[in-house]
């Protein structure tokens, strides 16, 4: 699947409007799947409105012009974003929180610390029972404050399970977060990443 994430900044006073607008554009879209929210509080850099698209080939999205008028409006001040390719695991079950973290590891880091990165990052959903599906993908462009070169997403059970039972784990604070920690040599995460959820009411991944 071809897969496109837009993490959108709006005024206050047009958030509404634009959300509609945004809405009305996905649905015809030509998209597999689709989701545009508010952001959930707890959100990190993830914008007031959480824009996912699910394609089955790029084309589709090379189309979606109605989308892409709407991220012109001039009332969304900042757009962090990326495409990409991947197919997601899955349990089967559709979860009622889709999360999305986009992350840069930095350039020049040695390609075995990357692989050993991106395992770590895929082993998480094994120890995580909240995570009903995930995807781990590499960015193929990237769009907004940061070039991004990658992105986790996960459908959760609900708003505990992502910041109890994922957030709080040992295996993320005691072996995955050392790539994000400054004072630690493993660090290759060193911009800041963006972190974002929304509820939702149909699958997403799965």
């Amino acid at each position: 699947m071809f897969n496109v994430t837009r993490l959108v900044d709006v005024t206050a006073d047009d958030r509404d409007r634009v959300l509609a607008a945004l809405r009305q554009a996905a649905a015809t879209a030509g998209a597999h799947r689709w989701v545009v929210e508010c952001t959930d509080p707890g959100s990190r850099n993830g914008g007031d409105i959480l824009a996912h698209f699910r394609f089955t080939d790029e084309t589709q999205w090379d189309q979606a012009s109605e989308v892409a008028a709407v991220l012109r409006d001039p009332a969304i001040t900042r757009v962090n974003g990326v495409t990409y390719h991947g197919a997601p695991v899955t349990a089967g079950t559709t979860g009622s929180v889709y999360r999305t973290l986009l992350l840069r590891v930095a350039p020049g880091t040695d390609p075995d610390a990357v692989a050993r990165f991106e395992a770590e990052l895929a082993a998480m959903p094994r120890h995580v029972g909240t995570i009903l599906s995930w995807q781990l993908s590499q960015v193929t462009e990237a769009v907004g404050d940061t070039t991004w070169t990658h992105v986790f997403e996960q459908e959760f059970t609900d708003v505990a399970g992502l910041m109890g039972p994922y957030l709080m784990h040992p295996i993320h604070w005691a072996v995955v977060d050392r790539w994000f920690d400054p004072e630690t040599t493993d660090v290759i995460i060193r911009d800041r990443v963006c972190h974002s959820f929304c509820g939702i009411t149909g699958p997403v991944l799965s």
